[in-house]
C-alpha cells in the first residue's frame, strides 16, 4: 500500500476513535434516560400510580416531575407537585397540593446532578438564562447553587429523578 494512503487510513480511524469517545463522553454526562417530560403549565398534579403515600416520605418512581423543592437537608431534598393555576388579574402561577395533604417525595440529590437555572448562577438571581423556545433554565449551574438557591425559596422546575435520586432540575422561567 502508498504512504499517502495508509496515512489516510490512519487518520480515517483516529478519527473514528474519537468521534465514538466523545459519544461515550456525552452519555456518561447523562447516565439516565431521557424521559418523557409534563406539560410545563399543567394544571393537574401529576399521578404517580405506583406510589404510597402511606409508607412516609420517600423517592418518587423514575421520571420527571414538574414540581418544586420544599426542604433540602443533608444533601437530599424533600419536593412536591405543583400545577398551574390561571390567575384572574394575571396570567396566573403555580401552587402545591392543599395544606395537609401528604402528596411529598424525597430523594437524594446526586454528586453529579445536571441544575438548569432560568436564572443564572449568581445569588442575586439577576442574570436570566432562560431558553426563550421553551421557557425553561439553559444555565448549566453547581449543585452548591442548587442546594443554596432552593433550600431558601419555592422555584417550579422539572424534577427529573432515577433509581431514588435527583439527577436533573431545570427550572420553569415565571416572570
Amino acid at each position: 500500500m502508498n504512504t499517502p494512503l495508509r496515512g489516510l487510513l490512519a487518520a480515517g480511524a483516529a478519527t473514528a476513535v474519537m468521534l465514538t469517545s466523545g459519544v461515550a463522553a456525552e452519555a456518561a454526562t447523562t447516565a439516565f434516560p431521557k424521559y418523557k417530560a409534563p406539560k410545563i403549565f399543567g394544571t393537574t398534579f401529576q399521578a404517580d400510580p405506583k406510589h404510597d403515600f402511606t409508607r412516609g416520605i420517600h423517592p418518587r418512581h423514575n421520571g420527571i416531575l414538574r414540581g418544586w423543592i420544599t426542604d433540602v437537608r443533608g444533601g437530599a431534598a424533600e419536593y412536591a407537585p405543583i400545577r398551574w393555576k390561571k390567575g384572574t388579574h394575571t396570567e396566573g402561577y403555580f401552587e402545591g397540593p392543599p395544606e395537609g395533604d401528604s402528596m411529598a417525595y424525597a430523594s437524594p440529590i446526586a454528586k453529579d446532578v445536571v441544575f438548569l437555572s432560568a436564572y443564572g448562577c449568581k445569588t442575586t438571581l439577576s442574570d436570566l438564562t432562560v431558553s426563550r423556545r421553551t421557557g425553561l433554565g439553559a444555565k448549566r449551574c453547581s449543585r452548591t447553587t442548587l442546594i443554596k438557591r432552593h433550600d431558601r425559596e419555592r422555584r417550579p422546575a422539572l424534577i427529573t429523578v432515577h433509581q431514588g435520586k435527583i439527577v436533573q432540575v431545570q427550572e420553569i422561567y415565571t416572570p
